[in-house]
């Protein structure tokens, strides 16, 4: 186990991610990821109230429901740690403070639960002035109903300014950040946002530590047509641009569009660098792309996500195999080429 930050809170060196709940998996399958999870010493699950509005049907806080269930027929809510979210459920937009204590309320009741270990603004609101929402997250915490403060999708500026207001109005600081940071996504969260997090002691928790599958090889004989034009993806609200291959489309799915910000002859070399050390290794290349985000000084645990149980030993191991100097060299060499 790892602390969370400064929180106090001790995580498995991985989180599981819940977004597939209710989207990817159904309930039976989901419970039985989470079980294999905790069974492989797991304790740390994430997700969001919007998880998972975006898929035709659903309304939104789908995955809190199956977790929700899960923790009822286990009985284990004290020994897993769980983070959600808010400001993307359609019924709880933004970070303003009345819509925080109504989401977190919600949250609080689809899980099943009377806190949440971490709970995130999920995207920042530019609508709401920053001073608001800190003391909105900082009055849950005194309230018991939440443990520890997170920040999604922040820019250091961002999170440098939210630190500002904690320490001007004696709010606690939070406990950890979640942005996006992989082997194919590295110089913003490098250069602006690691810098600040271990100034303040604040743990990383990476999304997309896998690069929605490019980093496993998924995507390697698939590019994206000249034709297909830029569109919004559904998922995390992130505009994905035109990329110019010689090949034949992505798929249209949201991890598909996902994954095509990725597609670049600099990026599949990261992918054959991954390969060729999870070969020499005799590990799955998941488990190289999660050890080398476990490398870096600030990284708590890297979340991932797994659809079906067969999916999750990959992601295990990557929360154990240690890189060598050698291999770490290898991939920190190959990826600094990327964008």
């Amino acid at each position: 186990m790892t602390q969370l930050g400064h929180s106090g809170i001790d995580v498995f060196p991985l989180a599981l991610g819940g977004n597939t709940f209710g989207w990817t998996s159904d309930e039976a399958t989901s419970h039985r990821v989470l079980d294999a999870f905790t069974a492989g010493g797991g304790n740390f699950i994430d997700t969001a109230d919007g998880y998972s509005a975006f898929v035709p049907g659903n309304s939104g806080g789908e995955s809190e429901a199956i977790i929700a269930s899960w923790l009822a027929a286990r009985k284990n809510r004290d020994s897993v740690v769980i983070g959600t979210k808010v400001s993307t459920h359609p019924q709880f937009k933004g970070l303003a403070p009345a819509n925080v204590a109504a989401a977190l309320d919600a949250s609080l009741k689809r899980l099943g639960t009377d806190y949440v270990d971490v709970y995130y603004a999920h995207f920042d609101d530019p609508k709401t002035p920053l001073a608001e929402t800190a003391e909105a997250f900082n009055t849950q915490l005194k309230a018991g109903k939440i443990r520890a403060v997170g920040l999604s999708n922040y820019t250091g500026a961002r999170i440098t300014e939210w630190l500002q207001v904690c320490r001007r109005e004696g709010f606690e600081l939070p406990a950890v950040v979640q942005p996006h940071y992989n082997l194919v996504a590295r110089r913003p969260y490098e250069r602006e946002i690691a810098p600040v997090l271990v100034e303040a002691g604040i743990g990383s928790v990476p999304y997309l530590a896998l690069a929605s599958g490019f980093l496993v090889g998924s995507y390697r004989k698939i590019g994206l047509s000249s034709k297909v034009k830029p569109y919004l993806s559904v998922v995390g609200g992130l505009l994905t641009g035109k990329h110019r291959t010689k090949k034949q489309e992505f798929g249209r799915g949201p991890r598909e569009i996902l994954a095509s910000r990725y597609f670049s002859a600099a990026g599949l070399a990261v992918v054959d660098a991954v390969e060729q050390i999870a070969s020499a290794r005799g590990v799955d290349m998941a488990a190289v792309a999660i050890a080398w985000l476990r490398g870096r000084p600030e990284v708590t645990a890297p979340l991932a996500s797994a659809r079906t149980v067969e999916q999750l030993p990959a992601l295990l191991a990557g929360a154990e195999l240690v890189l060598t100097a050698a291999e770490t060299a290898v991939l920190d060499e190959v990826s600094a080429r990327v964008g």
